[in-house]
């Protein structure tokens, strides 16, 4: 098993673990789809990965079909997808990905997180180059074999392929996400969820002690309902 096992493994039971900020993060996420490309999931492959995902947390048909429906109103304003860079104590890096629509504001909370818990934000590619952008896809395991799939998808990008207790899992770099989706929606094969992480190349163990200063930092970050996700290089 390759580091996209072992992330994915760690971050399982963090990943969405919160309901309510799952269904914040979504309803951005179909309001930014919908500005992009329009609010028919069947010529928006952006907004029909939304929907996958959607129902994979199970949130409420209604709860999608309003978010789709809000964020057609030409009066709502757009959110904005903000990158910041920077270090928590002990040299940890971390990545927060964030939507929103007041910049302004988003910055400085995220800033003052950063000073509050002693670590420093970081200036536009401080940190980023030291995480893998990935995608990802989990497909049912049923009637499909693991191995054949991957060689199958190598061409189309696949790096590696597993399987987990909900399914098949595919990660890919970035860039293959459309060439992925596409290829599995031809075969007829159904999409559980989708999405993008930013895996970490090399990962700094800590003591329980400076764990507690990282995880203080990383708590107040993921409160923010500006923030989307939250990466670090931290060993967990």
């Amino acid at each position: 098993m390759g580091r996209a096992f072992e992330f994915r493994k760690a971050r399982k039971m963090k990943r969405w673990s919160a309901m309510s900020k799952a269904f914040t993060r979504i309803g951005k996420d179909i309001v930014m789809a919908v500005k992009e490309g329009g609010p028919d999931p069947d010529s928006n492959s952006r907004l029909r990965a939304v929907i996958q995902n959607a129902k994979a947390v199970n949130m409420p048909k209604d709860n999608v079909e309003r978010a789709i429906k809000r964020a057609s109103d030409k009066s709502l304003g757009d959110y904005k997808e903000v990158l910041f860079e920077g270090y928590a104590p002990h040299g940890i890096a971390i990545l927060v990905e964030t939507a929103t629509d007041n910049n302004t504001r988003t910055v400085a909370n995220v800033r003052s997180y950063f000073n509050k818990c002693n670590g420093s934000l970081g200036t536009s590619g401080s940190v980023e180059f030291m995480f893998d952008h990935t995608c990802n896809f989990r497909i049912s395991g049923e009637g499909i074999d693991p191995e054949e799939l991957e060689l199958e998808m190598i061409d189309f990008g696949t790096e590696e392929v597993f399987v987990d207790d909900d399914g098949i899992l595919i990660y890919a770099p970035f860039e293959s996400f459309g060439s992925i989706q596409k290829e599995l929606e031809s075969r007829n094969i159904e999409i559980l969820s989708s999405g993008f992480e930013r895996i970490p190349q090399i990962t700094k163990e800590l003591s329980p002690e400076e764990v507690e200063d990282v995880e203080k930092l990383l708590e107040k970050i993921e409160e923010d309902d500006d923030v989307q996700n939250v990466y670090h290089t931290m060993q967990e």
